[in-house]
């Protein structure tokens, strides 16, 4: 890991760095929705998809401002950022009402799980697909 980070520059653990913000950003901005608003309480996928919108956004500006630096196109670069996470919104729309009304599970524990996964595979797609042609 340290001979690594030395080739990039450190960016593993700018990454890491930005990652672990940008989960305690997601992860706070869902419950205070739910928390702060009793209409997103009552309509949580509504809270979910405005939580999964401005968490999407401040996490991109994280990755190209503080990890990879790059200076490719910005319209290029969200969108292959957004393809990550799309596929990961998709499943978790889906999943969602399932844990939640099925298993009975509460909505912030269910998100928690959703993290995990999606952590898992950040790295590799941002550095290999989002920001690989941008390259300072």
């Amino acid at each position: 890991m340290i001979a690594q980070s030395a080739r990039h520059g450190g960016r593993p653990l700018r990454f890491a760095a930005a990652g672990a913000a940008n989960t305690v950003f997601g992860l706070a901005i869902y419950p205070l929705l739910l928390w702060s608003a009793p209409l997103l309480h009552t309509h949580y996928l509504v809270a979910l998809g405005i939580a999964q919108a401005v968490s999407l956004c401040f996490a991109f500006t994280t990755y190209k401002l503080g990890v990879f630096r790059t200076r490719g196109n910005i319209a290029r670069e969200f969108g292959a950022f957004s393809s990550f996470y799309l596929f990961n919104y998709a499943a978790n729309w889906a999943a969602l009402p399932l844990l939640v009304e099925l298993a009975a599970i509460p909505p912030v524990l269910a998100q928690l799980g959703f993290t995990a996964v999606l952590i898992v595979g950040s790295y590799f797609w941002h550095s290999r697909v989002s920001f690989a042609g941008g390259k300072r």
